[in-house]
């Protein structure tokens, strides 16, 4: 099942939204997108289908700044209060489902935000694929500095050729965090993409990604 939707955020904007479900969905994956490509890119396209192929419903959705076709990132109280209104729009379109959050890169740490942030985030837990630490070349930590504060679990993807999330700084942050597991994935880079030398394909990688993600969620609920 496919259904394209409209949700209305504050005052007069609104975004597009993509819920992908299968006949019996066990969980919802409330799915953000990057800060350079919107919901339609074929990444988490072809994400979202390995997912609803796993029994995962998966809801898409537009920060607005995509919306309005704006290369400029919306202020993060913008982006924090569009992750809250998709999850509750993704809660009430598949009700009684276990809700997880989530998203790559930008989208997953803007859903770590909402979810460690009052009014907090009424979620099982949280996915970030490529969880974006720090820029490019510039190794830091201090976009991780909230994540203590994230009250359900959490779990961590990320390549070992990311270039925005260094991975012994990313085992540094998450080892501490008892709620969070890291998963890495060999050869991938922040976009999940891997070099034709090396002895992996961009299937392969999708496929570990998406078995990792729908074991994890099932594993995770009670």
């Amino acid at each position: 099942m496919r259904e394209n939707g409209t949700l209305a955020l504050s005052g007069d904007v609104a975004v597009s939204t993509i819920l992908d479900a299968p006949p019996d969905p066990c969980a919802l994956l409330v799915l953000a997108h990057g800060a350079g490509a919107g919901m339609r890119h074929h990444f988490l396209e072809r994400l979202a289908g390995a997912l609803v192929a796993r029994g995962v419903a998966v809801f898409r959705y537009q920060f607005p700044f995509l919306e309005a076709g704006r290369r400029r990132v919306d202020p993060a109280p913008v982006l924090e209060a569009t992750v809250r209104a998709a999850t509750g729009a993704a809660a009430r379109a598949l009700p009684g489902l276990p809700t997880f959050a989530g998203g790559k890169s930008l989208g997953g740490r803007m859903s770590s935000r909402a979810a460690a942030f009052p009014p907090g985030l009424p979620v099982r837990g949280l996915v970030f694929f490529g969880f974006p630490l720090h820029p490019a070349r510039r190794p830091a930590t201090e976009r991780a500095a909230h994540l203590p504060a994230v009250p359900v679990p959490m779990l961590f993807l990320q390549g070992t050729r990311d270039e925005l999330a260094d991975l012994e700084l990313m085992r540094g942050v998450t080892a501490p965090l008892a709620l969070a597991t890291l998963h890495v994935v060999a050869a991938a880079d922040h976009s999940f993409a891997v070099l034709k030398r090396s002895s992996r394909t961009g299937e392969e990688v999708l496929e570990e990604l998406a078995d990792r993600t729908a074991s994890w969620i099932t594993q995770t609920i009670p």
